[in-house]
């Protein structure tokens, strides 16, 4: 079921709810200091209908809720170059390979990081601060052939719901300095691309490193 990422991964949401937004009353005066960020790979996690659990091993679904939160990293990072010219950022985003392969050279793998606090992190990748993410996906397939061929293109009904975040940490004492929530549902498609372009069109009017 290697392709089970591509199928479980939401897109642009027809429905969505309104977003909430945490920021610190000291998050400017911090965050002057800040010049370099990372992008942590994204916290995925995947509920599946019962009928499709028990067709898919529980190792499938963790490897492929490694797979998206990987993907959903690199799309964040390809977004927030590709914008950098138009929202000016304060803060430089660190090379994603960089910041695996100081991960791996620490010996933390994909589901440690959960166990990591910011700050820990933060002083390993040599960051002022840290970007992280988190995707929960409920009932994201619909039921039948798709799963048996492991394709499915187009929409998986109104049942799929999904929550994202996107969390701020400073690097010193790991304080949680800036929290976005979003929630929506609806038909959906098949990209990270899409995922991370719905997720950050919403975010960035608020995204608090923009100088405009």
């Amino acid at each position: 079921m290697k392709k089970i990422s591509y199928l479980i991964i939401a897109t642009i949401l027809i429905v969505g709810c309104a977003p909430k937004i945490y920021k610190t009353d000291n998050f400017d005066s911090v965050a002057a200091r800040h010049k370099i960020v990372a992008i942590l790979p994204s916290d995925v996690n995947i509920q599946l209908r019962p009928n499709e659990a028990k067709k898919i091993s529980t190792e499938d679904v963790r490897k492929n809720e490694e797979s998206t939160g990987l993907a959903v990293q690199d799309r964040m990072y390809s977004w927030f170059l590709r914008r950098s010219d138009k929202y000016h950022y304060t803060v430089k985003f660190q090379d994603i390979s960089k910041t695996n392969a100081l991960l791996k050279q620490a010996n933390i793998n994909y589901t440690d990081l959960r166990t990591k606090s910011k700050e820990e992190l933060a002083k390993l990748l040599g960051v002022d601060a840290t970007i992280s993410s988190s995707v929960r996906m409920d009932k994201p397939m619909s039921e039948g052939a798709a799963i048996a061929v492991g394709l499915l293109v187009g929409a998986w009904g109104s049942t799929n719901n999904v929550t994202t975040s996107i969390n701020i940490h400073e690097g010193t004492k790991g304080d949680l300095m800036w929290k976005y929530d979003y929630q929506a549902s609806g038909s959906v498609g098949s990209s990270t691309e899409s995922l991370v372009n719905g997720l950050m069109r919403n975010a960035s009017k608020k995204f608090p490193y923009n100088s405009k």
